[in-house]
């Protein structure tokens, strides 16, 4: 039996509700990732150019620090991978998660929260940020009310 890990970033609590409603759906691990330097209000709100998160988003080599390097990685299979949309693509911070951990021979699912957009480019943006031998999969935006049943159904179709 494959063990499974749901981590995830989460600004403003939207993916967290996502990330843990899956965990439970599918009886997974849980693990947050979170910043070293928590984002304020002010540091979200894409509509200035000098906030952190459009500064940190308009440079791709931007790697905010982690609060942590906790996360059981060595320890699972399947990673669920969450993260809200900014910009059309993960936040930097989840190419930090990805650069600090060995994902050989894991594969890792993408879920997003977004207030609009699809994926975009996700996927091709953390690719190298995995490595080599890690397998990534674009999983689904995961808005409003999520079902249990749902949840599980998709995620044992891509396990």
């Amino acid at each position: 039996m494959k063990k499974i890990l749901v981590a995830y970033f989460s600004a403003s609590g939207t993916t967290a509700r996502a990330a843990k409603a899956l965990a439970g759906a599918i009886g997974a691990q849980i693990y947050e990732i979170k910043p070293e330097k928590p984002y304020t209000r002010a540091d979200l709100d894409w509509t200035d150019k000098r906030s952190r998160s459009s500064v940190e988003m308009s440079d791709k080599s931007s790697r905010p620090a982690l609060a942590d390097k906790n996360a059981p990685v060595s320890e699972c299979d399947v990673i669920f991978l969450g993260f809200p949309v900014w910009w059309y693509t993960a936040p930097t911070i989840i190419n930090t998660f990805l650069e600090s951990y060995d994902f050989s021979g894991k594969k890792i699912i993408l879920f997003a929260t977004s207030g609009g957009s699809g994926f975009g480019k996700t996927k091709d943006d953390l690719l190298n940020s995995a490595g080599k031998t890690a397998e990534i999969c674009e999983g689904k935006i995961l808005n409003g009310p999520l079902n249990a049943a749902e949840l599980k159904t998709w995620s044992e179709s891509l396990i």
